[in-house]
């Protein structure tokens, strides 16, 4: 067991601030290369400009790409919730046989390599006619997030008192109302947290899109696609973008889950 002398504790500072940095300066360079007046991708820039971000809202296909990356996240993420929501619950209340090994099935997309999961999509699309499609997407990306909502809410009711659920039960209530009347008002916080993470998955998700999404083109595959075919300077416009939608998602979750931390189960 680790002590907790102050040389200990020291080097677990300086370790953080270590790997703080490492993440913090490709944001350092990235972000004030997209507000640059340069033609091309100068660092450090030699005057500010909005240019890149003009360009970028300008561009019909950036602006078709972002339509297509928030319509397949906000769909597959509720998918996703409701998907994980339902597995969170029974992996947790459930006793039935194979209960571990169902969970370190779902938990599958999370361990294996995003790379064979791509595969594996592909091929299973292919088998079923959706390859290419939008509805195909759709069901990749909530596939891919389901585990991080059955993390997030497996967590959540696994500390919810099961016997609030039993009193609604001995009172006569249902289960799909104690569902919506109990259980929801007090996880709203945490099922919030999971759509977040969810919404920002999909959002974010390139590998699995680019093997699977045939025409359909969303911000981070033309993201990829652009640095392949050239270096344009909208690309880091783009992503700063994604980085303040990051922040803000993850920024209003720790508010929310703080919050509910002070609040107690109460039964409706």
């Amino acid at each position: 067991m680790m002590d907790g002398s102050p040389w200990t504790r020291r080097a677990l500072a300086a370790m953080g601030i270590f790997g703080l940095a490492f993440l913090t300066v490709p944001l350092v360079i990235v972000i004030p290369m997209s507000f640059s007046s340069a033609k091309a991708l100068t660092f450090p820039p030699p005057s500010l400009s909005l240019r890149w971000y003009a360009t970028f809202f300008g561009d019909p296909r950036w602006m078709e790409a972002m339509a297509t990356s928030t319509i397949v996240a906000l769909i597959s993420s509720v998918a996703a919730l409701l998907l994980g929501g339902l597995a969170a619950y029974g992996l947790r209340r459930g006793t039935f046989a194979g209960r571990d090994w169902a969970e370190g099935n779902f938990m599958g997309p999370l361990i294996v390599p995003t790379i064979i999961v791509a595969i594996a999509l592909y091929l299973g699309l292919a088998k079923i006619g959706l390859l290419g499609s939008f509805v195909g997407l759709v069901v990749a990306h909530t596939l891919l997030n389901v585990p991080l909502v059955i993390m997030v809410l497996g967590v959540a009711i696994r500390a919810f008192d099961a016997r609030i659920e039993q009193v609604a039960w001995s009172l006569g209530a249902s289960w799909w109302y104690t569902v919506r009347k109990v259980m929801l008002p007090n996880l709203a916080p945490s099922v919030f947290a999971a759509w977040i993470f969810a919404f920002i998955g999909s959002f974010d998700e390139v590998i699995v899109t680019s093997f699977i999404a045939g025409k359909y083109e969303t911000v981070p595959k033309k993201m990829f696609n652009e640095l392949i075919l050239e270096v344009n300077p909208t690309i880091t416009a783009v992503a700063t973008l994604l980085i303040a939608l990051t922040v803000l998602a993850l920024a209003a979750v720790a508010v929310i889950l703080g919050r509910a931390g002070k609040l107690k189960p109460t039964l409706v």
